[in-house]
Parts: C-alpha cells; sequence; structure tokens
C-alpha cells in the first residue's frame, strides 16, 4: 500500500506536469494556432518513417481511438496525411504535408524554449536524476504492456 510519501510524489508529480504542458500547450496555441498535443502527435509521425496508428500509440502512451482521432484532426487541418499500406491492407502509413512540416519547424523552436525555460530553473545534477527516474518509471509501464 503507498504511503503518505508516495501519494504527494504521485500528485505532485501529475501536478506539476498538467501546469506544465497547459502553460506550455498555451503558448504554442497562441503562436502557431495549434495545440501541443497535436504537435507532439505530428512530431512522432514525422520522426517514424512508415508511421502507423500504433506507432503513436507505442510511442505517447494513447489508446489507439485517440490516436486515430488525432491524426483524423492533422488530417482535417492538412498538416497529415495518410496512404494506403502496401504491406497491410488494415492499416495506413501516414506522414506530415509540407505544411505540417513547416509547422513543426515553426512551432519547435517555442516548444523547446518553453522546456528550457523551466529546466533551466533545476540544476544539471537535478535534471538528470530527474531525467534517470522517469526514464526508469516509464520503463515499469513499458514491461507491464510487453
Amino acid at each position: 500500500m503507498a504511503d503518505d510519501a508516495d501519494l504527494a510524489l504521485f500528485f505532485t508529480l501529475v501536478r506539476a506536469e498538467t501546469r506544465w504542458f497547459e502553460g506550455l500547450d498555451d503558448r504554442v496555441h497562441a503562436a502557431h494556432g495549434v495545440h501541443l498535443a497535436s504537435y507532439d502527435v505530428l512530431r512522432v509521425i514525422a520522426s517514424v518513417d512508415g508511421c502507423r496508428v500504433q506507432d503513436i500509440v507505442r510511442e505517447i502512451g494513447i489508446t489507439v481511438g485517440a490516436a486515430s482521432k488525432s491524426v483524423d484532426r492533422l488530417e482535417a487541418a492538412g498538416l497529415a496525411e495518410r496512404r494506403a499500406n502496401p504491406g497491410d491492407r488494415r492499416s495506413s502509413h501516414i506522414s506530415p504535408t509540407a505544411t505540417g512540416r513547416r509547422l513543426l519547424d515553426e512551432a519547435t523552436p517555442t516548444v523547446a524554449d518553453g522546456v528550457r525555460e523551466r529546466l533551466a530553473r533545476l540544476t544539471a545534477d537535478e535534471r538528470r536524476a530527474l531525467a534517470s527516474a522517469l526514464t526508469a518509471l516509464r520503463a515499469t509501464f513499458d514491461a507491464d504492456e510487453a
């Protein structure tokens, strides 16, 4: 059973992530007209050759339905496109459009600046420890899914 310190850690982590994400989302949306969650999905699409919905699910940790709806929204906005997957008729390959690539090029510095500004408040040792702890924590989820 989780003790009070574990519960406090959990809720501190959730609240920090929520405030950071929402603040950065507001900034990216105001500057580029796209929400941070859509930017993240588009970033994954651009980084995975022959990207499929399942690749987005695995990378971001969202449901198939949520990933598919995100791709639908990106398609409707002209930022991504689906093409038939020649190796599997049940799936599609997803790629960014030229407009989607431009958006990534323009929005990435805004996202990176927001991340750097927040992390700059931590020492280098604190950033390394945080990265290590979060990597280990994420690995427990990945192991549960295997």
